[in-house]
């Protein structure tokens, strides 16, 4: 039977700790330290449209950096494994909406399926990398102390020249 007591994500936004994650809330955004679950996945990208949203963003980016999180959350538990812990980092600036997310392989990066297209109505995955060639043009891969994380600019339109991302965080 479902808990009737909201996941700790889905209150208000304040530094928050409790099994599985750590909520740093800032000023345009936030930075979630997680175990990689499916409950955890539902509460950030709940928590990604509230701080968007009440950060400003317009509701494109907002649904758009949901849908990256998504993928880019998806990829790490693939290569990774459930219950990995996982950095989230959900910002809005000027420029567009910042999503980027780290996890601890710094050996595996994300691939693209060879001959997968967003129409292939006969793809079961490999849509992913493609998606977010489109919705966060020039995103990246860099190396951490802790692994890598994946950056991704989701623009405002009209701020993301020929070379993709053009602020670095």
């Amino acid at each position: 039977m479902p808990s009737s007591t909201p996941h700790p994500l889905l209150l208000p936004l304040a530094p928050t700790a409790a099994l599985g994650h750590y909520l740093a809330p800032t000023p345009t955004g936030f930075t979630l330290h997680m175990s990689a679950s499916p409950r955890n996945l539902r509460a950030a990208r709940g928590l990604t449209a509230r701080a968007l949203l009440g950060a400003g963003a317009p509701p494109e980016l907002v649904d758009a950096a949901q849908l990256v999180l998504s993928e880019l959350y998806g990829n790490a538990v693939r290569a990774c494994g459930d219950y990995v812990p996982l950095i989230a980092e959900v910002e809005a600036g000027a420029a567009g909406v910042w999503v980027r997310l780290h996890d601890p392989d710094v050996s595996r990066r994300p691939q693209r399926a060879p001959g997968v297209r967003l129409d292939d109505a006969h793809a079961e995955s490999g849509r992913g990398l493609p998606l977010m060639d489109l919705l966060a043009p020039g995103w990246d891969v860099v190396a951490t102390p802790v692994g890598k994380q994946v950056r991704c600019l989701l623009p405002v339109s009209g701020h993301v020249g020929p070379g993709g991302l053009h602020e670095s965080r």
